[in-house]
């Protein structure tokens, strides 16, 4: 440790008095009960069984908070379904606390579950700065004695604690940083909720370089190289300025986006130069689900799958294709959506009314198990260990054989994908060659970016283009979605199959002029109806 600097872990901020009522309400367990013990024992005493009543999750709740109140760890920790370790993590929080003078107030039980509102005064260094945060706690049925018991886990102390998190006060954080868009204009968190974990991890990356001074903080700390979050500011330090490749209207445009959607997230690219414009999520969790998921992205992959065809002269947009209602490959069946076949129809309707059968008919010409993951790395740069500016997963689709390989023509199977990875294939195709996307520019930090061998063959491209401009007009399944996005615009549509999962995730992505995006919504349906109007109100925002 530096010298001058000093760090104490804060687990929990647990001296406190209980809705008001004080330590007495540490005993109103055993007024219900009248004393007595309703475990099985043995002087004979019944054991309680059943769901926990109202009279039960009040009076659990109360003593628990009570105890906590009185620092008595022990006491509140007999309160729980796990004793030792709530115990340990209190006995611990409370040791080593830099906040006092707390209350807690329970608010009214939701069933078995109930809020309650923390309070405080957070002292360190001379420092003292009042803090306020909502937490909740449920009551179950402790297995062996029947009696109701606080559902134990650190998360009930403080709903960041869970996953090996833990509070702390440090004045050793990385520095504050300004993080500005292309234009300038300042990105924060409370203006753009879905960039709290870029933000976070801009910080924890660049702070120092960028010329910051740490302060003092209340910080929830992760395992291994996860960010810090600031919960609670003692002394501002100086933050350094980051320069981001991010749009603020943009940004708008996406944030406003997947508020229509639970679980859902967008990326927005500038196919000329790989810049990311955007990314949004909408999730409970915060997790930056549109850099880091792994998901089959549906039909969205048969722009990946279609350029290997017109590249190895199978296909062309203008020449017929077979689109039987079902096709067979290696004793695996595939169908298309509600069971449609397209007689005499071109390539370039296969691809526009997403065609599974045109694709996989055609995997035995290809004659190379391994030939889509090499266009994907080759062309597209999918698994080339993109260096971003921000943790993200470049995408995978492994060598396989079999039914397996042909459902990865049409992006099922073990494809792997998210939103940052098929908006870069949007834009690759778009643009005809493959740029690395960056959220900070690699002149910031001298991190090498990820190229590959070669570009997309101009005539392949051409087509391409030109098929997924057919799938945003007139009859392809992304025209409704499109509809009123005006210029050069193309897109492609994409439902993906997940176990045990009873609708299909919805993707979808397209292109207007010089800005591609793409959109995933999670058990939504058809790609053009959820994830395609996410993509269209943030193409619209360029």
């Amino acid at each position: 440790m530096r010298s001058g600097v000093r760090t104490a872990v804060v687990g929990g901020v647990f001296a406190v008095v209980a809705g008001g009522v004080g330590y007495g309400a540490y005993n109103l367990w055993d007024g219900l009960t009248g004393g007595r013990t309703t475990a099985a024992s043995a002087d004979g005493a019944s054991r309680r069984t059943g769901p926990v009543t109202a009279e039960e999750v009040e009076a659990t709740a109360k003593g628990f908070l009570a105890a906590w109140a009185k620092g008595d760890a022990a006491g509140a920790a007999r309160f729980t379904d796990d004793p030792v370790a709530a115990q340990s993590a209190l006995a611990g929080y409370l040791t080593e606390t830099h906040i006092g003078g707390m209350r807690a107030a329970a608010g009214a039980p939701e069933g078995t579950a109930v809020p309650f509102t923390v309070s405080a005064v957070v002292s360190y260094g001379g420092a003292r700065v009042p803090w306020t945060y909502t937490s909740r706690l449920g009551v179950v049925r402790g297995l062996s004695t029947g009696q109701p018991r606080v559902d134990w886990s650190p998360a009930v102390m403080h709903p960041e604690l869970k996953d090996g998190r833990a509070l702390r006060v440090t004045s050793s954080g990385a520095p504050a940083v300004r993080a500005l868009d292309r234009n300038g204009a300042e990105l924060t968190a409370e203006r753009y909720p879905s960039l709290r974990p870029v933000l976070d991890e801009l910080r924890q990356r660049y702070g120092a370089e960028a010329g910051g001074t740490s302060g003092v903080e209340l910080v929830v700390s992760g395992e291994g190289d996860a960010a810090d979050r600031t919960l609670l500011t003692l002394r501002e330090g100086e933050p350094g300025e980051v320069r981001t490749t991010l749009d603020a209207g943009v940004q708008a445009a996406a944030e406003k986006a997947v508020k229509r959607y639970p679980e859902s997230s967008v990326v927005a690219i500038k196919p000329s130069t790989g810049e990311v414009r955007a990314v949004a999520n909408n999730r409970k969790d915060g997790w930056n689900a549109a850099f880091l998921g792994r998901q089959a992205p549906g039909s969205t992959m048969k722009i990946v799958t279609a350029a290997l065809l017109l590249e190895k002269g199978l296909v062309a947009a203008d020449r017929a294709a077979q689109c039987p209602a079902e096709a067979m490959y290696q004793g695996t069946a595939f169908r298309n959506l509600d069971g449609f076949s397209i007689d005499g129809g071109t390539f370039r309707e296969s691809f526009a009314r997403s065609c599974n059968t045109a694709f996989v008919k055609l995997i035995d010409d290809v004659g190379d198990d391994a030939a889509l993951g090499k266009e994907a790395r080759d062309v597209f740069g999918i698994g080339l260990e993109w260096r971003t500016g921000v943790p993200s997963s470049d995408g995978s689709v492994p060598a396989e054989t079999g039914g397996v390989a042909a459902a990865q023509y049409i992006g099922q199977g073990t494809v792997q994908m998210n939103a940052l990875n098929i908006a870069s294939v949007t834009a690759t195709a778009k643009s005809g060659v493959f740029r690395q996307p960056v959220v900070v520019p690699a002149s910031l930090d001298g991190r090498e970016i990820a190229r590959t061998p070669r570009g997309l063959d101009p005539s392949a491209a051409r087509q391409l283009r030109d098929m997924m401009r057919a799938t945003a007009r007139g009859h392809g399944t992304g025209a409704k979605a499109m509809a009123g996005v005006s210029g050069d615009k193309g897109a492609k549509t994409g439902s993906a199959e997940v176990d045990d999962q009873g609708r299909p995730n919805s993707w979808f992505a397209g292109f207007a002029d010089d800005l591609a995006a793409a959109a995933v919504v999670q058990a939504a349906g058809h790609g053009g109806d959820a994830a395609g109007p996410l993509v269209a109100s943030v193409l619209n925002a360029r």
